[in-house]
């Protein structure tokens, strides 16, 4: 069984002093897509951490805060079955100390914070990357594994690393789909039978545009928007709130013209269940 630590007392008794340690940061509710990034972590380091917290930070007031899935103890299970050395599962109290009048320092996640996913969810990724930042502080790991289903996230967490000098290698790991090809996620439980299938037209749409890569950027966006059309008109219907072509560093559109790595990214509602998905891609340029 893992080392369970529930403070930060505990974290650095448990914390080994030798050997290379690799963070994987959840919020619990583990599937199928964390357990890889267990194994890939286990590969890359000699001691696996797991941390475990629902932070209240990377959520709106209008959010699934409250019936976010909390799993603890089947958490730990899978912990233990992948060959977790410890695990970090923090009270809010412990991860965020109540301040005089209330007064904190947070993380600010700049422009690239406020695009995209970070225009939907405003202050999202100010509570990721605060949280991140506190984790690397307290666990001090020496890698810390990511998934790419959440590209942005990724991307904002390498840039912090490399603006803030934070001696943590960032590794990403691809994405885990369920068989029917909707991206695995702790939200897609809330789904119902007939919610599901709208749910799965965001990866039918991002797999039809990677098909189309050939043709530019534009019709790439229009494939897979031609999708998402039909899922918006379906019963539950799908509520978009972006499909975007960027670029995979700053997350800002790219036009027609663009050569080089691209993620099509897309992200709606589905009843009241946000889920979100990307395919990285790549456009030939006039050269090749």
């Amino acid at each position: 069984m893992p080392v369970i630590a529930r403070t930060r007392e505990e974290l650095a008794a448990a914390r080994a002093p030798d050997g290379t340690l690799a963070l994987v940061p959840t919020m619990g509710a583990l599937h199928e897509g964390h357990r890889s990034l267990l194994r890939r972590a286990r590969e890359l380091a000699d001691v696996v951490a797991v941390s475990i917290f629902v932070n209240p930070l990377q959520f709106g007031p209008n959010e699934d805060l409250d019936r976010y899935p909390r799993t603890l103890p089947e958490d730990i299970e899978i912990c233990a079955a992948e060959g977790v050395d410890l695990i970090f599962a923090p009270t809010v109290d412990v991860m965020y100390p109540p301040t005089a009048l209330g007064a904190r320092v947070t993380v600010d996640s700049g422009p690239m914070g406020t695009v995209v996913e970070g225009a939907c969810r405003p202050g999202h990724f100010d509570g990721v990357l605060t949280v991140v930042l506190k984790l690397f502080n307290l666990v001090r790991p020496d890698i810390a594994v990511f998934g790419e289903k959440d590209a942005q996230q990724l991307a904002m967490i390498r840039r912090m690393v490399a603006d803030l000098n934070v001696p943590v290698q960032i590794v990403g790991a691809p994405t885990v789909r369920e068989t029917d090809g909707l991206a695995l996620s702790s939200r897609n439980r809330y789904l119902s039978a007939a919610e599901r299938l709208t749910a799965v037209s965001l990866s039918m749409a991002l797999r039809a545009g990677a098909e189309t890569v050939g043709d530019g950027p534009a019709k790439v966006v229009r494939a897979a928007r031609t999708v998402l059309d039909g899922a918006i008109a379906a019963d539950p219907p799908l509520e978009l709130d972006y499909l975007v072509l960027v670029d995979p560093e700053t997350f800002q559109e790219v036009d027609d013209a663009h050569t080089g790595p691209a993620v099509l990214a897309v992200a709606g509602r589905v009843g009241t269940t946000h889920l979100i998905d990307n395919v990285p891609l790549l456009f030939g340029s006039a050269s090749e």
